[in-house]
């Protein structure tokens, strides 16, 4: 499923046009089993290369399965991965794909510059690792040992070690683990500027936020199946209807389960939020007939669209089912 951006809405295509001719990833009727567990169920997905793509979904959606197949860690039970029109092994030893993962791949003992040089004598031509260093946020603690180093910094020496094959194809899995709000920004400030060099990222995240504010595309799993494929306002759009919100001082629960056309109502102090096909009518009903003021009428959040998409369980006004 890809997205045709020109019209603005989401269709699917098995057209395979990139900027170099073929796809960054390329994954046709990919499936992947373990006994009765279906964990991927035939995904068909193309990324073009200079995308900053975001693999979005809740536990046990797929995503790390997905990612493990691209890589070649895992091989698919049926169907085809390709990156750059090769198998996964062979693009990763011609340098065309790096990973950052959440854990493993340091040595405490060494400090951060003695870790980036021993990855770099692993490469043919690789980058210089002042430079790496600079690009990932370390070069001040480029003496530190990596033990004493925090969680998010940890993971920056990652990103620096990713980058020293100059890859075509970055792939993270929660990359900005442990890392503080500026760190965070820093880092996807870092991720922006190589993709707008060309670089293809591929990201697995839990902060929505992030794939919110920097993700060109969203692809949302769940059971192994993408429900989802599309700009972030597209899929929003996806999550039918708008919030309203309103202050109403003393408004009880039992009051708020009589407002017309509320498809699910939340009460924060004197601040109630109505998730609704149509505002507009419960907009009027709030204006005409209850003391609310301060109202604002906004579209979904990606979080409700995510909620929305991937559960099991669909939550009503005055309870769920």
């Amino acid at each position: 499923m890809s997205v045709d951006r020109d019209e603005g809405d989401l269709k699917q295509s098995s057209g395979t046009s990139t900027s170099a001719g073929r796809a960054a990833i390329d994954l046709r009727d990919l499936r992947k089993d373990y006994k009765e567990v279906q964990a991927v169920r035939g995904m068909n997905l193309e990324i073009t290369s200079g995308e900053i793509v975001a693999l979005l979904g809740p536990n046990g959606a797929g995503k790390t399965t997905t990612i493990d197949m691209i890589l070649g860690l895992s091989q698919p039970s049926s169907g085809s991965v390709s990156v750059y029109g090769l198998r996964p092994r062979e693009a990763i030893e011609r340098g065309l794909v790096s990973a950052v993962l959440q854990t493993g791949g340091l040595l405490k003992d060494l400090t951060v510059r003695e870790t980036a040089q021993y990855t770099a004598s692993l490469f043919t031509r690789p980058r210089p690792v002042d430079e790496v260093l600079a690009r990932a946020g370390i070069s001040a603690i480029a003496d530190r040992r990596v033990g004493k180093c925090s969680g998010g910094e940890q993971q920056r020496l990652r990103f620096a070690m990713a980058l020293l094959p100059d890859p075509e194809l970055l792939i993270l899995d929660e990359p900005t683990t442990g890392m503080d709000v500026e760190g965070r920004r820093g880092f996807w400030g870092s991720i922006r500027q190589d993709a707008e060099r060309g670089r293809t990222v591929l990201f697995a995240t839990h902060y929505l936020e992030e794939a919110d504010a920097y993700a060109d595309r969203i692809i949302l799993l769940r059971h192994g199946v993408v429900v989802a494929d599309g700009t972030s306002s597209q899929v929003k759009a996806l999550a039918a209807g708008r919030t309203v919100r309103a202050t109403l001082p003393g408004v009880t629960e039992a009051e708020l389960g009589t407002i017309p056309g509320a498809d699910s109502i939340e009460l924060r102090g004197d601040t109630v939020l109505i998730h609704a096909n149509d505002s507009d009518a419960v907009a009027r009903y709030l204006l005409t007939s209850t003391p609310a003021k301060d109202l604002e009428i906004t579209a979904r959040a990606l979080e409700d669209a995510f909620i929305a998409l991937t559960s099991d369980v669909t939550t009503q006004a005055g309870g769920s089912k």
